[in-house]
């Protein structure tokens, strides 16, 4: 490893589940040493995500404490394992891996793209982990066709505003909820044909009278146990449930008998099951940042956070008032 690399870095790690109470910046961790097989990092931007929200209070285990939190981030290649190849020290890359929110991460190259000319700095961490889960859901999950109606839960949140633009360059038409407004305006920009705000309107009434009542082809919900009865409602018969997210709390146990008088599907996907080989990454990796690239899609920053303030992000993605992605400056 290079005498410029330091030997301890500044990381949000946490050392018992909890509130944001349990963040921790440490200023003392170490710098991961790594192995031939291996890229060292050095980050500029974290990405903000519900799942390090899940691994704080304990919904999904850590392997071990300390932990520090991250799960994508974009950076400049430091230092080069003996047996990797196609990257050189100061590349600049984006990647999906854990312990993100570091100034510094180790980790095989399996999930690691290169950031073409033309992206500014913190797209890309800004993209890759939502971009790709919105991507590959309209393709795999249930591959979204032209003229469907689809349903989108937290329309203006990270995921959902991907899925807008998405569904919408299908050439399908996205129903959008959300509970203000203003955040349904952010929607209909990128790409909701309706939008229903939860707070003041029956959802479900306003779905099956959108689609005469035939119901949605898909539902794409990240928001869990509150909307999940409501879906099975809206769906149209042959129609999929595709739950990607526990924002309102985990989905509860059902009865699996229930799907049968419409023939619905329930699915539950991880985007990782979606990109296990290099080449399925590279191609979905790709397609998005060279969508961003040539600008045909809209990337919508919440807010820029300095890697101090890690629990106000935390706090304010957790609150459900935040539009787009939130980002940590590292």
């Amino acid at each position: 490893m290079s005498s410029a690399i330091p030997k301890t870095q500044t990381a949000v790690q946490i050392e018992a589940y909890g509130g944001v109470e349990v963040l921790q910046l440490k200023k003392d961790a170490p710098v991961p040493e790594i192995k031939p097989t291996e890229l060292l990092i050095k980050n500029e931007y974290a990405g903000i995500n519900f799942i390090d929200i899940y691994f704080r209070n304990g919904l999904y285990s850590v392997p071990a404490f300390p932990y520090t939190l991250g799960r994508e981030a974009e950076g400049r290649v430091a230092a080069i394992g003996d047996s990797v190849t196609g990257y050189k020290v100061g590349d600049r890359v984006a990647y999906i891996g854990a312990s993100a929110q570091a100034e510094y991460t180790a980790l095989e190259p399996l999930h690691v793209a290169q950031v073409p000319a033309g992206v500014e700095g913190g797209v890309a961490a800004a993209s890759l982990l939502q971009g790709l889960t919105a991507l590959t859901m309209v393709r795999e999950s249930y591959p979204v066709q032209k003229g469907d109606f689809i349903l989108v839960h937290a329309a203006a949140g990270g995921v959902g505003l991907w899925l807008c633009q998405f569904v919408r360059a299908i050439g399908a038409y996205a129903i959008a909820t959300a509970s203000t407004d203003k955040k349904l305006q952010l929607a209909k920009e990128n790409g909701a044909e309706f939008t229903i705000n939860y707070s003041t309107e029956d959802w479900v009434s306003r779905v099956l009278e959108i689609t005469g009542k035939k119901g949605v082809a898909a539902v794409f919900d990240g928001v869990g146990a509150s909307t999940f009865e409501g879906d099975l409602e809206v769906l149209a018969r042959k129609g999929s449930l595709v739950s990607f997210g526990n924002a309102s709390g985990p989905v509860p146990p059902f009865a699996i008998a229930r799907l049968a008088a419409k023939n619905l599907k329930v699915l539950r996907p991880q985007l990782f099951g979606y990109i296990v080989t290099r080449e399925e990454f590279e191609s979905y990796a790709g397609e998005i940042l060279e969508l961003i690239a040539a600008g045909k899609v809209n990337v919508k920053i919440h807010e820029v956070y300095p890697l101090a303030d890690v629990a106000r992000a935390q706090t304010d993605i957790e609150s459900r008032g935040t539009t787009g992605k939130l980002i940590l400056k590292i």
